[in-house]
């Protein structure tokens, strides 16, 4: 009885351990990304979003549903007055978000932040954008642990038919690293 008991003892801490023991697993950790690559150019539309619809230095929150499951919420504040050039600071919530399954078969879902979105707006409104986002979010699912972004951001402005400003489709770039249990994952794509 003793060394079954310690059996089960034994199955059920191995059961407790993080995500693969710190073994690198390359699949896992693009997973842990691609989950969230969806929820990039959204932050950003909301962001964009944000800054139309401010009437001071604060942005009113932005909210929207993931595809599957959740919100995301952006919020924060803006530089005022006539200048062509305009500074965001950006706080980015999530809470169980899904865009749906990774690879038609991976359900991972997302919480965390606030994660900081910092964008830096130049020659308004047909100029560039720079900026970082760095945050860690939980995930449950077939994925589990914490993935933390650590990213760079840069594009294009310009305006839209109702006078607001937005990015310019097709050229934002978004490179850094998404860092989980499962390893470091590359990340260099366009939004």
């Amino acid at each position: 009885m003793r060394a079954a008991t310690g059996a089960l003892l034994s199955t059920l801490v191995l059961g407790c351990q993080p995500p693969n023991d710190g073994v690198a697993d390359p699949d896992a950790a693009r997973r842990a990304y691609l989950g969230l690559d969806r929820a990039v150019d959204r932050m950003i539309k909301l962001g964009f979003d944000g800054f139309n619809a401010a009437s001071n230095a604060n942005i009113p929150e932005q909210m929207e549903a993931g595809e599957l499951s959740g919100t995301m919420v952006v919020g924060g504040k803006v530089d005022q007055g006539a200048s062509a050039n305009k500074e965001m600071d950006l706080q980015v919530t999530l809470t169980d978000y899904s865009d749906g399954p990774v690879e038609e078969m991976f359900d991972v879902v997302y919480d965390g932040g606030p994660a900081l979105l910092d964008i830096s707006l130049r020659d308004l409104p047909a100029g560039t954008l720079t900026g970082s986002f760095t945050g860690e979010f939980a995930m449950t699912g077939e994925l589990a642990g914490v993935v933390a972004l650590d990213l760079d951001i840069s594009g294009e402005t310009e305006e839209a038919p109702d006078g607001t400003i937005r990015r310019k489709a097709g050229t934002i770039h978004v490179v850094g690293t998404a860092t989980s249990d499962y390893g470091v994952f590359e990340i260099d794509v366009s939004l």
